[in-house]
């Protein structure tokens, strides 16, 4: 598809180049894509109509429905460009109703405040604003993951995948909605994607930006799991520099993955830029909860920069672990049939990572700054839970 710039789209509806920027930003131009400060829109984009000229004809004409509107309330915090320190401000500064409702669940579970994130968005479950009842279903099925209330959590899950299999008649931009909601539930539990899903193709440049970015962190997160590391890592390179890092929540997901990446590179000083620049955006408006989700695919990275600097982060950070990760595992392994260890500690479960990839004992020493003896007593502790002899072994019980 070729693109023209906001002056150039100005120029040919004639109109002024404020106006074109200010449709650009309602999102009244379908496919118009922000990158970093600029705007790109579709070189064959009709000129919006104007609403100034609609609202005069309103009293003589026959009102006019206008086009669905529900993908823009879909995650709002998600959407939001925030400077680190401001997450609570941002979710204040907006207007009263639903999408704060939803704006503040979401900063709940980004917070790891599960219990809260559940209770604030239940209410929106059945909305009738699809991208609000989208947004309270991913929120509340992946806070009750957290919770241990899997019932609840497969409830809101399955809901995503059914909308998905009835969207055959909205809008595109509807259905991209609803399939960034379904393709994230499904990559982030390691689980096949459901039928009917679009391609990536489709649907990413029908969102906004800030969602945009955090599908881009969706999609590297399935190169990842597909081994194509590589690929992955230059994914997420390129959707910071194009402008994601001014959306701190997707951000920090996007650096999160590429710590994942470069540690099974073995490119360790990226991974641990990536970690510091996702603590960097996390730590003042304590957005942790992605660290806990991530730990177990970072391979002892966070032990390995917080143990000695940051105990009581990495504490909090564990604890959100054990908690995601034990519902995590309930409904990933039932559905995979993949029996992903499930009585492990976490530093054991980092170091049984890190063995399955085939990291030395030495290797594994160093870089969580423990002893060789240590690192053998705890594949010792390991092989005991895990009922194996072999360290080969231990890639069923992995993550992958």
């Amino acid at each position: 598809m070729e693109y023209i710039t906001v002056r150039e789209a100005a120029e040919k509806w004639n109109i002024s180049l404020r106006l074109a920027q200010k449709l650009c930003i309602e999102g009244r131009i379908p496919g118009a894509q922000k990158f970093g400060s600029t705007w790109a829109i579709p070189a064959g984009a009709d000129r919006p109509e104007d609403l100034r000229r609609k609202k005069k004809e309103s009293n003589s004409s026959p009102p006019v429905q206008a086009a669905p509107v529900e993908a823009l309330t879909m995650m709002p915090l998600m959407n939001t460009p925030f400077r680190p320190g401001q997450c609570r401000a941002a979710v204040e500064a907006m207007a009263d109703g639903p999408q704060k409702d939803i704006a503040r669940a979401e900063y709940y579970y980004f917070s790891a405040q599960a219990e809260r994130a559940a209770q604030a968005t239940e209410p929106y479950l059945a909305s009738p604003d699809l991208g609000l009842r989208l947004s309270a279903c991913w929120i509340y099925g992946y806070a009750n993951l957290t919770t241990g209330q899997i019932r609840q959590a497969r409830r809101a899950l399955e809901t995503v995948q059914r909308t998905l299999a009835e969207s055959g008649g909205l809008s595109p931009q509807l259905r991209a909605a609803v399939s960034f909601v379904a393709d994230g539930a499904a990559v982030l539990l390691h689980l096949p994607l459901p039928d009917g899903m679009p391609s990536t193709r489709e649907f990413l440049p029908l969102l906004p930006p800030g969602l945009r970015a955090f599908a881009l962190y969706v999609q590297a997160h399935a190169l990842y799991l597909q081994e194509d590391y590589a690929k992955s890592a230059g994914m997420v390179e390129a959707a910071l520099a194009m402008g994601a890092e001014n959306y701190p929540i997707p951000a920090i997901y996007l650096h999160l993955a590429a710590v994942m990446d470069y540690m099974r590179l073995r490119q360790m000083p990226q991974a641990q830029s990536h970690l510091l620049a996702a603590w960097a955006l996390a730590r003042p408006d304590d957005l942790i909860e992605g660290f806990g989700e991530h730990h177990g695919l970072m391979g002892g990275m966070l032990e390995s920069a917080f143990k000695e600097s940051r105990p009581e982060d990495l504490r909090r950070i564990l604890d959100v672990t054990y908690r995601f990760s034990w519902g995590w595992r309930r409904i990933h392994n039932p559905d995979t049939g993949h029996d992903v260890a499930d009585n492990l500690t976490t530093t054991e479960f980092s170091v049984a990572m890190l063995t399955a990839q085939g990291w030395t004992g030495r290797e594994i020493a160093a870089h969580m700054n423990i002893s060789p003896n240590t690192v053998k007593r705890h594949l010792a502790e390991i092989k005991k839970k895990l009922d194996i002899s072999d360290r080969r072994e231990l890639k069923q019980y992995m993550l992958h």
